[in-house]
């Protein structure tokens, strides 16, 4: 099964963090990343008939290039990553399901509407650091 690919916002603070929360945590490697900027990224989310400049949203891509690829938005690909990463992790997923969605991702919208006043904005993408550059699918090796 191919590894799940994060697609978010590569000039947002908040979602910086948010990888590297991820790498940090990721002890097996599964997650790869792109940004939503890049062209991998657009053409993903072209294929699912989702807009590439929306970028106020994390998306989770599962079985990437197969015909069952299918995306996981919002609040849906938050708790994805959660529960991957296993132990507390996956007891605050479990937690956060109990919310119905429409109230998670009304929260979400909230922070992600104010994510570059609360969390910042970068000019460009942070570049990865060399041991987890191989992880990330939008850079060019």
């Amino acid at each position: 099964m191919p590894s799940p690919i994060v697609l978010y916002d590569g000039v947002c603070g908040l979602c910086s963090r948010l990888v590297r929360f991820v790498l940090d945590r990721d002890r097996d490697g599964v997650f790869r990343f792109a940004s939503l900027q890049s062209v991998l990224a657009g053409r993903i989310l072209a294929g699912h008939g989702t807009s590439p400049t929306d970028l106020d949203t994390v998306y989770i891509v599962l079985n990437h290039t197969r015909p069952d690829e299918s995306l996981r938005a919002r609040s849906d690909a938050v708790l994805f990553l959660l529960e991957r990463l296993g132990g507390i992790w996956r007891a605050a997923a479990f937690a956060l399901r109990l919310v119905p969605r429409p109230l998670r991702d009304r929260a979400y919208r909230a922070v992600a509407r104010n994510r570059y006043r609360m969390f910042g904005r970068y000019d460009t993408c942070p570049l990865p650091s060399e041991s987890t550059r191989s992880r990330f699918l939008d850079l060019e090796r």
